[in-house]
């Protein structure tokens, strides 16, 4: 009797059917929303399966590599659903980063397609081709190119499916991120499926609660899992994405008034931004409930300003692109009972958890300063094709996070350094953590920001050295700065040796003060 071939296991579901079957049922609620286009969800199940079918039509198939250069527009959010279905890896390429950046992110994905917005990137995808040949489509009309937005007009209009142009549909969708952190070497972040299908059992979690309906204003591009994340949320709940880029405050105080906007995201320099902008007085921000601040730690005295002018919707959020949401504090109010916790990011979220662990990797008792490391169901597969740099940062499925804190016995987590900018000085070998010293510069009410780093010194090894910006008009001086951060940490070793005041300080393109351009100037 002949053997019987083994039986080929099932394919997890695709989480974008799950997707189109819920939006089926939403029907003709608001989903997607830019400048004055609109579509409903019944209108996105529609697109995504039609643009699906042309994107099979022109030799796309799942397990494809497929790199995105788009703007954040409908399209681009419908094109990242259709690409999944088929089962294919997708990557963004960040529109605002130097070329340089967008060459090697496309360079270390290695796609087997590439598509862009027409009228954008064509040095970039020109650049892209003379590294390797490939196929390339565009979003609208562009010499030579064949139009995907054409071709799915012409696929919704014929009723074509998917399935019939052969496209596979049992490989498992993907998507890469480029990070480069604040430090180290750029590298590409892998999550798998089991990423959006947490995302998508969120929204319906949350929509199951009775949890009102997220308007989710998503000014973060999709090349970042802020971007993507809380906009698919807002989908997945049943909630609306009101997707722009590129806004002055007060086009965004006023976008958020004029669409009823209850969720965005902004860094603490748009923060502080919005809190000094004349527009703010003036908006209605009723309808607001979470004002998501991240990227970078918010000082104490901005966060203070943000309760008393706002009440309790900042909600403060941590997370990495490896493992995109670690900790929250949501509705963010003033304790006097714990008026240190401005300075923390909140308890682990969801299923996420946080260890505090020394150099060895033992874990450290509450209230001890040590290396961050957490782990949860949002925790990426991996860095894509580097295994060993996988193997250092993912032991035993924790994720060394590079930040260094420590808990309190409530579960709070306080970030104090990363720990390549942790600054060892003096004698007695002091670990001076910027993070601390920046927040006692911040609460001067003459400085507007400051960064610290560690330069070297011939009797320290290492000494503390400060940038600040100043208000305009100020007075202060270097000796009352020191005098206040020995005096606030009962500590003159933590004082800056130096204090430099600047006009401004250098930032990445998402909005961190560059530490890496400060240590370069001062050498």
């Amino acid at each position: 009797m002949s053997e019987q071939p083994a039986e080929r296991p099932a394919a997890p579901p695709n989480y974008v059917d799950a997707a189109l079957a819920f939006f089926a049922e939403m029907g003709p609620t608001e989903a997607l929303v830019h400048g004055d286009r609109r579509y409903t969800y019944a209108e996105v199940r529609a697109a995504v399966l039609a643009m699906a079918a042309a994107l099979a039509a022109h030799g796309v198939r799942g397990g494809m590599t497929v790199v995105l250069v788009t703007r954040n527009h409908p399209e681009s959010v419908i094109l990242q659903l259709a690409l999944h279905l088929l089962g294919c890896r997708t990557g963004f390429v960040a529109t605002y980063a130097p070329l340089r950046d967008q060459l090697d992110f496309i360079k270390h994905a290695d796609p087997d397609v590439l598509i862009h917005d027409s009228g954008l990137a064509d040095g970039l995808i020109c650049d892209a081709l003379a590294l390797a040949d490939r196929p390339v489509l565009s979003l609208g009309p562009e010499d030579g190119r064949p139009d995907l937005l054409a071709a799915m007009v012409v696929a919704a209009a014929e009723g074509e499916q998917p399935g019939d142009a052969g496209a596979t549909t049992d490989a498992e969708p993907e998507a890469l991120f480029y990070t480069s952190g604040t430090t180290g070497q750029p590298k590409l972040v892998l999550h798998r499926q089991r990423f959006y299908q947490a995302l998508f059992a969120g929204g319906q979690f949350y929509r199951a609660s009775g949890e009102p309906p997220m308007r989710h204003l998503a000014t973060q591009e999709l090349s970042t899992t802020s971007g993507q994340m809380p906009g698919l949320l807002a989908l997945f709940q049943g909630g609306a994405a009101v997707l722009a880029t590129g806004l002055a405050m007060d086009e965004f105080l006023a976008l958020i008034e004029r669409e009823r906007v209850t969720s965005t995201f902004v860094s603490p320099l748009r923060l502080r931004e919005l809190l000094g902008s004349p527009a703010l007085a003036r908006t209605d921000l009723s309808r607001m409930r979470y004002l998501n601040c991240g990227g970078s730690a918010a000082p104490p005295a901005v966060l203070a300003q943000a309760i008393e002018r706002l009440g309790p919707m900042v909600r403060i959020v941590y997370g990495l692109t490896e493992l995109p949401l670690i900790a929250d504090y949501p509705f963010l109010a003033f304790d006097p009972a714990h008026p240190e916790r401005l300075r923390s990011c909140g308890t682990p979220f969801a299923d996420a958890r946080i260890e505090v662990r020394d150099e060895e990797g033992k874990v450290l008792p509450t209230g001890e300063t040590g290396e961050v490391w957490a782990t949860g169901t949002l925790l990426m597969d991996g860095y894509f094709r580097q295994p060993d740099l996988t193997g250092q940062t993912v032991v035993d499925g924790w994720l060394d996070t590079g930040d260094v804190g420590y808990t309190d016995g409530d579960g709070f987590l306080y970030l104090v350094d990363r720990s390549k900018d942790v600054v060892i000085t003096g004698k007695r070998t002091l670990k001076v953590y910027s993070r601390v010293v920046e927040d006692v510069l911040a609460s001067h009410p003459e400085v507007r920001m400051a960064a610290v780093i560690g330069v070297p010194d011939e009797d320290l090894g290492e000494a503390v050295h400060a940038f600040v910006v100043t208000t305009a008009g100020a007075t202060v001086t270097a000796g009352d700065l020191r005098d206040l951060v020995t005096a606030e940490l009962d500590d003159k070793d933590f004082a800056p040796r130096e204090v430099e005041f600047v006009g401004d300080l250098p930032l990445t393109p998402m909005d961190k003060v560059d530490k890496k351009a400060l240590r370069a100037a001062r050498k």
